[in-house]
This record gives structure tokens, C-alpha cells and sequence, in this order.
């Protein structure tokens, strides 16, 4: 039983230390675009997303009363508190910021009820409604994608404005509109072709429709395919952007990572422009998702364009032992022993090797014991794995520490 505990404890300690290697390295990618971390509170009020429509789904928001009988609900995302505390901060007038969150998340996702907790980390561009702002944040996700170690993914790239356009001109009720995003999402072309002939729509419009889940692959080859379906000046404004984005893109030199999918409708009113979201080989759900939302300040008083991504952290922590990248560098921490008269010459090593980075756990000597380490003895000189070494600089510790331990 003692031993399965420690298993079990060792276990939880190891897929903590994973989880904290990839936020790290998040956490510094981020950074070097010149991102600011943030944080907001878990708690936040019911209203700000009751509010907010057909954002977050109120059902799946877990809800608490406080002692006023006020409803908070447990921060249900990341972008909807950020925007807020963007847009309420009164020294902030359309200047660009770039801020990045790390924290978790909850929802009552599963069908039995049980209360869901997740870790996203994301990035939040506001400010900035340029297709060089757009293809930066693109380019960062790649990034980070690349940084975390994947070598097959891919984004794929759309635009909510395209989709938009179309069924504003179909005037089509919410259940038709739910029931042909199904089709388009899971690219039913047997079942989507019959559903469009039966609506009251012109025929142009069924073929336009049709052809959205056809226009996916390479970015290039798309937007040529596209302009067939172009119906009138704001479609032509959407693919004029898309073209803008693909073509900062190109100079980024990641063509080779991105698909075009103007099937990807997702969220379509919480987003007004280009949207992506991200794949990694052999994995069947998206480990990021982002597009610009450039309306949503608005409701809360500021006009403000935006755009940003969320890693869902724990899905790439998923597909990280999928494809065998976890890395096992679960080096145990070097052990110095010292004999008493050495401790205060032990403790004064320790102290500068921690300075250094290494992780160090000072003991007394016991004889008799297997001790792989350092031992200060009372001779004045060292033990290094059994070896006697003798140390008389800093410079000459820090060697023996990397001869113990293999470097940090």
C-alpha cells in the first residue's frame, strides 16, 4: 500500500513538473512578442457573461452564491474577463496592448455533470486590426507549436465574415442555420445538398453554400477558387483581408504549416474576422483556437479591435506523450553530506550551487550508508561518487557538481 502511495505521489509530482516545463516555455515565447502577463480573479459576477450573447454557454458555468446572495460564477474563459479589464481601464485610449494569461478554467462540460477544470494559456492583441497584426498572431501560435517540440501540425485558417455574409443573404431561421454549420463542420456534402434544395433560397446562393466546405487547402489555391463565389462588395472585403493576412503570412515563411478552411465557422458570433485553430498529427481535437473579435469590448463600453488564441494546455500536454516528446529529465537533486565540523563549509557550497541553478539537499554524514554526492570530510578535502577530490575555488565546485550530477 506504501509503496503504490509513493508511486502515485511520485506520479503526480512528475506531470506537475511537465505541465510547469511547457507553461515556462509558453510563458517566455509569449513574452518575446512583447506580451505582459496578466491574471484575473476565479470568482467572476454572473452578469458580465449572462450579458454577453452567445458567448460562453450559461448551462455549462459553474454558479456559486455568495453570503450577499450575489451570483458569481468560476471563471468560465480567459478573453472575456481580459476584455473587460481592458476596456474598463481608463488610462487605455486605442493604444495597442498586448497582454498573455495563464490560469485555470471550469465548466460542467461532461454529459454526467461533473465539474471540469482546465488550464488555458493565451495571448490577447488589442488595439491593432491590421492584417500585420492578424498574421503576427498567427505566427506566434506556429511558433509556440514549434518551441513546444511538434514538428506535424497544422493551422488552419478561415474568416467568420465569409459565412456571414452568405446567410445573411439565405435569411434562413436558428434551426436551419444550426443544421447547416452541422453539415459544413463535418463536410456532409451528401446530406448538405439536398437540406439547401428544399430552403426558399436563390440557386447562386445553394451553389455559394455548397462550395464552403470545398474551399479548404492550400492557402494560395483557395483564395483563386474563392472568387467564384464572391456575391458582393463586403465578400470581396473578406477575401481581400484574407488575401492581406496570407500574403504578411508568406513572408513569415509558414505557408507550410497553414491551411486555408473556410468551413471553420465556429463560435461565428463571438468572432468578426479571420479565425484559426490548431492541429497536431494523430490528434483529433484542436490544441488551440483563436480570431479576431473585434466587437466584443463593445459590450462593455469601449470600441476596441482584438484578436488572440488560447492553447488549451492539458490537450497538448495529451498529444506531447502521444508523440513521445515529454522528455525524462527528472534529474534528483544533488546531495551534499558534510561530517560537523564541515557543515558550515557544506551549507556556504550549497548556497552557491543553488545560486547556479542546482537543485541541492544538504544531509549529515551517516557510515555506512550508499551516498552518491559530495561529502565534505574533516580532512578538508572532498568526496565526489566515491572519488577524493580537493576544492579550493568556486570554479573548481561548480566542475565537481557537474561531474556529480551531469550539469544542471
Amino acid at each position: 500500500m506504501r509503496q503504490n502511495k509513493e508511486k502515485l505521489s511520485n506520479q503526480a509530482v512528475q506531470s506537475y513538473k511537465i505541465k510547469s516545463q511547457l507553461i515556462r516555455k509558453l510563458r517566455t515565447r509569449f513574452a518575446t512578442y512583447g506580451y505582459e502577463q496578466v491574471h484575473t480573479p476565479a470568482f467572476e459576477d454572473y452578469d458580465t457573461y449572462a450579458s454577453i450573447q452567445k458567448t460562453v454557454n450559461k448551462d455549462e458555468m459553474i454558479k456559486v452564491i455568495d453570503r450577499s446572495g450575489k451570483v458569481l460564477v468560476l471563471r468560465p474563459d480567459g478573453t472575456i474577463p481580459i476584455t473587460r479589464l481592458t476596456a474598463l481601464d481608463r488610462e487605455i485610449n486605442g493604444s495597442e496592448q498586448r497582454l498573455f494569461y495563464i490560469f485555470n478554467v471550469y465548466g460542467e462540460q461532461n454529459s454526467n455533470g461533473t465539474n471540469k477544470e482546465s488550464t488555458q494559456a493565451g495571448v490577447e492583441l488589442f488595439g491593432n486590426k491590421r492584417p500585420e497584426a492578424d498574421a503576427e498572431v498567427i505566427a506566434l501560435a506556429v511558433h509556440t507549436l514549434k518551441e513546444i517540440g511538434f514538428d506535424n501540425f497544422k493551422l488552419e485558417v478561415g474568416h467568420a465574415g465569409f459565412f456571414k455574409e452568405l446567410v445573411d443573404q439565405a435569411n434562413l431561421a436558428e434551426n436551419e442555420l444550426q443544421q447547416l454549420q452541422e453539415l459544413i463542420q463535418s463536410k456532409n456534402l451528401a446530406e448538405m445538398e439536398p437540406f439547401l434544395k428544399q430552403l426558399q433560397i436563390r440557386d447562386e446562393l445553394q451553389e455559394a453554400l455548397y462550395a464552403i466546405p470545398l474551399l479548404y487547402g492550400n492557402p494560395q489555391a483557395v483564395l483563386e477558387e474563392t472568387k467564384a463565389i464572391i456575391k458582393n462588395e463586403r465578400m470581396q472585403e473578406v477575401l481581400n483581408n484574407l488575401k492581406d493576412v496570407i500574403e504578411v503570412l508568406t513572408d513569415y515563411d509558414l505557408l507550410e504549416h497553414l491551411t486555408l478552411n473556410l468551413g471553420l465557422i465556429n463560435n461565428m458570433h463571438y468572432y468578426t474576422g479571420v479565425i484559426f485553430q490548431g492541429f497536431v498529427e494523430n490528434i483529433g481535437k484542436p490544441v488551440l483556437m483563436g480570431g479576431r473579435y473585434d466587437q466584443l469590448a463593445e459590450q462593455f463600453g469601449k470600441a476596441m479591435p482584438a484578436i488572440g488564441f488560447a492553447y488549451k494546455v492539458d490537450v497538448v500536454l495529451e498529444a506531447l506523450k502521444q508523440h513521445q516528446l515529454i522528455k525524462d529529465d527528472n534529474n534528483p537533486p544533488l546531495q551534499i553530506y558534510y561530517v560537523p565540523e564541515e557543515r558550515r563549509n557544506a551549507f556556504s557550497a550549497a548556497k552557491l550551487l543553488r545560486e547556479q541553478g542546482y537543485a541541492v539537499i544538504t544531509k549529515p554524514f551517516a557510515k555506512n550508508a550508499q551516498q552518491a554526492g559530495i561529502l565534505f570530510q574533516s580532512n578538508g578535502r572532498v568526496i565526489v561518487n566515491g572519488n577524493e577530490q580537493q576544492v579550493e575555488t568556486n570554479e573548481e565546485l561548480l566542475n565537481l557538481a557537474e561531474l556529480a550530477t551531469g550539469g544542471v
